[in-house]
């Protein structure tokens, strides 16, 4: 016996079809609606206080203040976070001549971090009567300071800025802590020599180098002296060839006359 078919109306399947497109359209409707609202609200997120930066970060910073590079970022408490350029940003920070790289990032929700690399200060030159920062690249820092800042050597008597720009390029190869134990740097050329230096240390001991060695030759000073004994006093030569050379009796004279003459100045003030 076959099964009878079961025939639904067409007037049965009008309400279900008008139930399926309403509720279709409802859909459509909440999703055109939510993407309105959503845009509305980036609207007014974008021109409420709600969008502006926060906070500003500063890393990396020695010698130029975390505010001056803030200054210089060019932004403030009504800049937007999302039209912040890096790249401007980067442009305005290293025109500074004591920065020499900077990157900046946008940290959710609202701050924007600024790390810098400043160029090294490699010495100090005296200039009427104040000293001045010499950087890496051998340019002079626009900055005037009484006293020198104890972390550089003071350069003397560089008079060609070449010369100068080379011994910076020198220095700056050379270890922190082969840095720290000089104190002055003087050039003190000669006719067949012209990059001739004269180093006074911080141990008391006379070096004399040549500019275009100084790095290479340099680290080898304290295995030199480690070899002296402490009552020697002289030049260590690392120009040509490395060896000691005592002062004559006539400059040890000369300097222990010197000494007491001070310690006489001394006890009388």
């Amino acid at each position: 016996m076959e099964e009878k078919k079961k025939v639904v109306s067409i007037e049965d399947r009008i309400p279900k079809l008008k139930q399926v497109r309403k509720k279709k359209a409802n859909r459509r409707l909440v999703q055109y609606l939510s993407v309105l609202f959503l845009l509305i609200a980036i609207v007014v997120y974008l021109q409420s206080p709600l969008s502006h930066v926060r906070n500003i970060e500063v890393e990396g910073e020695n010698y130029v203040s975390s505010e001056k590079i803030k200054d210089m970022s060019g932004i403030t408490d009504t800049t937007n976070f999302w039209k912040v350029d890096p790249a401007d940003i980067e442009e305005n920070i290293t025109s500074h001549n004591q920065i020499i790289d900077v990157e900046v990032k946008r940290n959710l929700p609202s701050t924007i971090r600024i790390e810098v690399e400043e160029a090294e200060r490699i010495g100090y030159v005296q200039v009427d009567g104040k000293y001045q920062p010499i950087l890496e690249n051998g340019t002079k820092l626009d900055v005037q300071m009484a006293i020198p800042g104890g972390d550089a050597p003071v350069l003397k008597g560089f008079t060609k800025a070449t010369y100068l720009k080379e011994m910076s390029k020198e220095l700056k190869e050379l270890s922190n802590s082969i840095a720290s134990l000089i104190s002055e740097i003087h050039w003190t050329p000669k006719e067949d020599n012209p990059y001739l230096i004269t180093l006074y240390m911080n141990d008391g001991y006379e070096v004399q180098a040549s500019i275009r060695t100084f790095s290479s030759k340099m680290p080898a000073y304290p295995s030199i002296v480690s070899q002296l004994s402490e009552d020697q006093e002289g030049i260590v030569h690392i120009d040509v060839g490395a060896y000691f050379e005592a002062y004559p009796d006539s400059k040890k004279e000369e300097e222990d006359a010197e000494g007491n003459a001070a310690e006489e100045n001394r006890d009388e003030s």
